[in-house]
């Protein structure tokens, strides 16, 4: 039977872990960073979250080591709208070198296969309406796909066989920005939605030109509502810190429902607000109300305090924030 000094060392224990948990600032917002080639998206993540001593952090989207640009970091209570994020439309630069294909489909692979054909201008302008639109694409062996519960990319490395199946993905826009006149290497950009890889598409591309192709240098310049406009460096940012400390690190942030910009706001009172933040539905006044559905935020007096959904009239919470 357990005694008082039992019970006492199983609730200091509780709060003991309940401290480590809540171990650093409640920061809220997004920071858009510009991530460096070389980093993997945890390793950027885990050097955002130090800087801001933040005690919860998630970034929209990964990107490969070889990969730079546009990786949104949410702090906080913007943790709750990441996958807004996620599920908006991508944009990408990326440079295919002609001639070999990888195991990685990049440069950082092994070469599986060579070709001495190098491809015109022209012979790739006429290829692009092939991968415009809605295509079927295999994402390449070495991605964070699940396999019977394991990454593609851990299989792989452990020299398994990965056979991953054809989906669709949906590609809205892919064009030629520059062309190297000996046929080495094109310069394109790709509009696309989730689930696309870009390292796939140089692959097939390759393979349907008969000279085979791999990425040799990839940026992203857009993720949803984030742009190269709004991002800034590691290097920026830790100076930032050093010279302005947390006033200068907190005007680089992007308020909460930044990740929101294609869902509706409502505006609510205080009442409705404080019922929303209890998880009770409240109900839309005026003369839309009756025909408003899907997703919505409220917003009370200028602050976001719920996410939810609008069925029949009401707005019911999915999400309630937090933001102290």
């Amino acid at each position: 039977m357990r005694g008082p000094a039992s019970r006492a060392d199983a609730t200091g224990g509780k709060r003991e872990a309940m401290a480590r948990r809540k171990k650093g600032k409640a920061i809220h917002g997004w920071l858009v960073l510009d991530k460096p080639a070389g980093a993997t998206s945890t390793q950027a993540l885990g050097t955002v979250k130090r800087i801001y001593e933040a005690q919860k952090a998630g970034h929209a989207g990964t990107l490969d080591p070889l990969a730079t640009g546009i990786l949104p970091i949410a702090l906080g209570e913007a943790t709750k709208t990441v996958s807004f994020a996620v599920d908006g439309e991508k944009a990408y630069r990326f440079t295919v070198r002609w001639g070999s294909e990888t195991d990685t489909d990049d440069a950082e692979g092994a070469v599986t296969a060579t070709s001495e054909r190098r491809p015109a201008r022209a012979d790739i302008e006429a290829l692009l309406g092939r991968f415009t639109g809605e295509i079927s694409q295999v994402p390449p062996r070495y991605s964070a796909i699940k396999v019977e519960g394991a990454r593609a990319y851990d299989l792989a490395r452990d020299g398994e066989e990965v056979v991953l199946a054809p989906r669709l993905v949906v590609i809205d826009a892919l064009r030629i920005v520059e062309h190297e006149a000996d046929g080495t290497s094109t310069v394109l950009e790709a509009e696309c939605g989730k689930g696309t890889y870009v390292r796939a598409i140089a692959r097939d591309m390759g393979r349907a030109l008969g000279c085979y192709g791999h990425v040799s240098q990839l940026r992203r310049t857009r993720v949803g509502p984030f742009s190269e406009a709004d991002s800034v460096t590691i290097a920026a940012l830790e100076a930032t810190a050093e010279a302005e400390g947390e006033a200068g690190l907190a005007r680089l942030l992007l308020p909460v429902e930044a990740a929101l910009e294609d869902v509706p706001a409502l505006a609510v009172s205080s009442s409705d607000a404080a019922n929303l933040a209890q998880g009770r539905a409240v109900l839309i006044r005026g003369r839309d109300a009756p025909i408003l559905s899907g997703p919505m935020y409220a917003t009370c007096k200028g602050r976001v305090v719920a996410l939810g959904e609008v069925e029949r009239g009401a707005l019911h919470p999915t999400r309630v924030f937090n933001l102290g």
